[in-house]
């Protein structure tokens, strides 16, 4: 549509060849014309073809009429199931079913070759693993985090009976919202052009698009890191946030839900500070990380639980070595230069930097470093949930001795003293 539209409003201007000034003025809003076509559908297949939700329709199969005469009962309706599966995309889906219903087959009649009719045929929704399935008021019906997990969303009515005067039930309507949550071990947080996608590219084997402007990134890109010892570890780069991600700015807000569910957070920050416009005010390399870590809080407390490092991007540059130490000191005790913030900008607890990395995407200096403390918190993380988890186990096994040693036996027979009577 786009094209036809460009090629008529070039002939349009073509019309006017015979002037040599609106002939020069056609070429030049037509190249304009052509720059910002290009723009268009660069962003629609850079952003748009990314889906991390959609709404569908879910019926359950009718159940099967029942048989009065000989008390035959009608087959029960098929039943519509959610199941995750590892290759599966949203996009994939929409693309497949693009009018988005989901009917299960309805239940077989009974006869008198068949008096208890057949079930009919389950409909099964194929979508991707780290899916949350929710009703249309929001309230949660399950999720999937594994390949092959499935949540039963819209039951098949019940086939005619005896109780039903042998007639069959509808099944059940739902309108269901898949909502997508990236499952990777570390999501990467920063501002619009800190080199995270740089930083993405360094240390797996993703592509994402890298240029020297801010919101290069228009989706999330998922890359593994690759060790020796063939251990992997899924990374997870996010559009940028700005301030006021929480309140929908920008385009990070969109994607923060995607940091949910990783099990550690890395933040990565320019050492040379970060300004989105000239309109907008500069900040430090300390003044972004206390503004993301309030965008993380405002959005949801939790996150800020998460262990998490910090990557000090663009050590490359001039000055960058005397910066850090700046840095530095003032990440040492972050609570002395809060009072330089505006109040609604002070985060209630600030994030406590398991690693500080200085690095360069750019030069590879620092990387090798900062994937060996990646891995090195993802394991020390992995052990104390490990512990934690013995010592729930422990805690309840004590817990059942004690009761179990606490009550009789059940088969004990309680007998009365015995009475002599003279």
């Amino acid at each position: 549509m786009a094209s036809h539209c460009f090629f008529l409003f070039v002939c349009f201007l073509r019309s006017f060849s015979g002037n040599k000034e609106l002939e020069r003025s056609s070429r030049l809003v037509s190249n304009m014309v052509y720059t910002y076509s290009l723009f268009f559908f660069f962003f629609f297949f850079k952003y748009g073809n990314f889906i991390d939700n959609l709404r569908l329709f879910t019926k359950g199969g009718s159940g099967g009429m029942g048989y009065p005469r000989l008390g035959g009962e009608g087959g029960k309706g098929g039943d519509v199931w959610v199941v995750a599966h590892n290759k599966m995309t949203l996009k994939q889906l929409k693309d497949k079913y693009p009018q988005k219903r989901f009917v299960a087959g309805e239940g077989a009649n009974s006869r008198v070759s068949a008096l208890k009719g057949s079930k009919g045929k389950d409909c099964e929704i194929p979508v991707p693993v780290g899916i949350s399935v929710t009703d249309e008021n929001g309230k949660i019906i399950g999720e999937l985090n594994k390949e092959k997990d499935r949540i039963l969303v819209a039951e098949g009515g019940i086939g005619g009976k005896l109780l039903t005067n042998f007639l069959p039930l509808k099944g059940q309507r739902r309108v269901i919202h898949l909502d997508l949550k990236l499952i990777a071990d570390v999501g990467l947080v920063g501002f619009p052009n800190a080199g995270k996608s740089s930083l993405l590219s360094k240390i797996s084997h993703a592509k994402p698009a890298i240029a020297d402007y801010a919101f290069t990134t228009l989706k999330p890109e998922l890359g593994k890191i690759m060790y020796n010892d063939f251990k992997q570890i899924s990374v997870a780069d996010l559009p940028g946030l700005i301030e006021g991600a929480h309140m929908n700015k920008g385009m990070g807000h969109k994607f923060l839900k995607h940091i949910e569910r990783t099990k550690q957070l890395l933040f990565v920050v320019d050492i040379s500070g970060f300004q989105l416009s000239s309109q907008t005010r500069y900040r430090t390399a300390f003044e972004t990380i206390i503004l993301l870590t309030k965008e993380l809080e405002l959005y949801k407390e939790e996150l800020q639980t998460k262990p998490a490092l910090l990557a000090v991007n663009k050590m490359d540059l001039p000055d960058a070595q005397d910066k850090f130490q700046v840095l530095m000191n003032q990440l040492q005790s972050p609570k002395d230069f809060l009072h330089l913030f505006e109040k609604n900008m002070i985060p209630e607890r600030t994030v406590e930097f398991q690693h500080i990395i200085p690095i360069s995407a750019v030069t590879g200096e620092g990387i090798d470093e900062l994937k060996t403390f990646i891995r090195k918190s993802l394991d020390e993380h992995a052990n104390q949930e490990n512990d934690a988890c013995h010592k729930k186990q422990l805690l309840n096994l004590r817990i059942s001795n004690t009761i179990s040693y606490s009550e009789p036996p059940s088969n004990t027979a309680v007998t009365s003293p015995r009475m002599d009577i003279t």
